[in-house]
């Protein structure tokens, strides 16, 4: 075989070789961006999955955030005077094991947190903490929980779901 054919070869084993570097290093970068769950040693499917997931909750975050906010600059309007009246906001938030629920609500709504942790109770949850703060003339609540099962778990978008048709 004349050398002159091998040296097509050589070329595509380094750049083949150069391109595996760089997406090494490409998914090294990405491992150190997200917070990885503990675990054996991550293949880089399940690190793409949990890029994802991470990118996922940092959208619903933004979301969470942003009604937070129209929230609190419409508290800030009615104390001004400025009325304005803005629905409830519900967000639920899968954080691992356990779960979060945002609610913001009005002091004058018509459900109470009793009503609010007996859905939770009846989606087979345990509340693990509540806490709520005002400002203004809203309630902001916060309730971690997590499914009584672990195996079974809870469905979230029929937990939603149900607290939707309590708060609206």
């Amino acid at each position: 075989m004349p050398r002159g054919n091998n040296l097509p070869k050589l070329d595509r084993n380094a750049l083949e070789r150069n391109r595996r570097m760089y997406m090494k290093d490409l998914f090294s970068k990405l491992a150190y961006l997200i917070p990885i769950q503990p675990g054996p040693r991550s293949s880089l499917h399940a690190l793409l999955n949990q890029a994802i997931a991470y990118v996922k909750e940092l959208q619903e975050r933004i979301e969470m955030l942003k009604q937070r906010r129209q929230l609190l600059e419409g508290t800030h309007h009615e104390a001004a005077g400025i009325s304005g009246s803005m629905s409830p906001v519900v967000s639920l938030r899968d954080l691992g094991f356990i779960l979060e629920l945002c609610l913001i609500s009005g002091l004058n709504e018509k459900f109470t947190l009793d009503q609010v942790i007996n859905v939770l109770l009846e989606e087979a949850a345990e509340v693990v903490d509540v806490s709520y703060s005002t400002v203004g003339h809203r309630i902001f609540h916060t309730i971690y929980f997590r499914a009584v099962c672990s195996r079974i778990g809870i469905e979230t978008s029929r937990l939603h779901e149900r607290l939707k048709e309590l708060i609206f």
